[in-house]
């Protein structure tokens, strides 16, 4: 399913995460990809309230704890810079779904990272 939405569709996921040679474009690509399954989880069950956008980024951040051994095994880590990378990610997605009031730790809250 392609994404739908005007400013997510061209979207550059993890932008920052890629221009940084520390962290390994194949495991970033990993993260990008869970990231663009949230935006298509959101057009496809268009949840109503906080509460249902909350359990599908709940669902893509812990997709984003299991990648942390892949950076690991890469000789990286999810750190300072990449966390707050992927937590603007998550905002934005939030966002441009017509959630811009949503807490951003709230969005990110089960992660391990």
């Amino acid at each position: 399913m392609a994404i739908t939405n005007e400013r997510m569709a061209g979207h550059e996921f993890l932008r920052a995460m890629y221009a940084d040679g520390c962290y390994p474009d194949h495991v970033v690509d990993q993260g990008r990809d869970i990231l663009v399954r949230l935006c298509e989880r959101i057009e496809a069950e268009r949840p109503a309230d906080l509460a249902a956008l909350y359990a599908l980024t709940h669902a893509a951040t812990d997709g984003f704890n299991a990648l942390e051994a892949e950076f690991e095994a890469a000789g990286s880590e999810i750190e300072t810079v990449a966390r707050e990378a992927i937590a603007e990610e998550f905002w934005l997605v939030a966002s441009a779904y017509g959630f811009a009031g949503a807490d951003v730790e709230e969005l990110i809250a089960t992660r391990e990272w």
